[in-house]
């Protein structure tokens, strides 16, 4: 079966994690006919993961400006070039504004959005090589709207989507598309605990208007279209949240009523 990425060659950072967002891409990637590497900073896990979809290994530290250079160097190396790169890592930072501090904001900074801008930097010259490539960056919907307690992870996000803005804007010429994947909550082995508690993801997924929160499939399919060479866009964000961004996310007060209602619900 010819499948929509034959004969492309694919990096995706992010994927050490067992099951996650990285990982589901991944496999859907490499279905869908893409050669792909995995890139993360857990060598064990992604060598596993590798062998397991018949791709390649490389390391990543996001964080590392060297080590950024290094595994988009190692993949032109072990798959020939690339076309496809799709930075999936994140760190989700739960804490109040006032609270926030320097070495928060540090550590935020230098994976959010120093990583990727770094990661961008060395994947031009390798997608020029290639005649042209689709970078792809997963972002969060709450770069467009609001979260408690989320200012800085916030805050990245936001930035990043001004920076694929960027690329696509300076690099279209080269055949180079750049374009970001916004989810909500999704379905992740990072949710697991909070889906565990009674009434909190209910809470969230009232702000849905498809009546359900999202899964990392639905951002794998987003990230075929926009890797794809049938896709026509470049510098856009693609709010793939079901609707969330319609509507708001919930208030603290919202999530400690539906955790409280729930609980006494369960009592009953």
């Amino acid at each position: 079966m010819m499948g929509r990425l034959n004969g492309k060659l694919a990096l995706i950072v992010g994927a050490a994690g067992k099951d996650n967002m990285a990982q589901v891409i991944a496999r859907r990637l490499t279905a869908e006919g893409a050669r792909v590497a995995v890139a993360g900073r857990k060598a064990d896990a992604l060598s596993a993961f590798a062998d397991e979809i018949g791709g390649v290994a490389v390391a990543c530290d996001m964080t590392d400006q060297q080590s950024i250079r290094a595994a988009v160097a190692d993949t032109e190396a072990a798959l020939g070039g690339v076309d496809i790169a799709i930075n999936a890592t994140g760190w989700g930072l739960l804490k109040p504004f006032l609270e926030t501090t320097q070495e928060d904001l540090d550590a935020m900074y230098a994976l959010q959005l120093r990583g990727p801008f770094q990661f961008f930097q060395a994947l031009i010259p390798a997608m020029e090589r290639r005649g042209g490539g689709s970078i792809i960056q997963i972002s969060s919907a709450t770069a467009t709207i609001m979260f408690h307690d989320h200012a800085a992870y916030m805050a990245t996000k936001a930035g990043t989507d001004h920076l694929v803005r960027t690329v696509a804007n300076e690099f279209g010429t080269m055949g180079i598309r750049a374009n970001s994947v916004s989810p909500g909550i999704t379905e992740t082995p990072m949710t697991a605990d909070a889906a565990a508690v009674p009434g909190l993801m209910d809470a969230f997924r009232k702000g849905y208007p498809l009546g359900r929160y999202g899964t990392s499939e639905d951002v794998a399919e987003a990230c075929v279209f926009l890797a794809s060479d049938g896709c026509f866009m470049t510098g856009q964000n693609l709010q793939v949240n079901g609707g969330l961004t319609l509507r708001a996310n919930p208030t603290k007060a919202d999530i400690e009523a539906s955790v409280a209602a729930a609980m006494a619900a369960a009592g009953a």
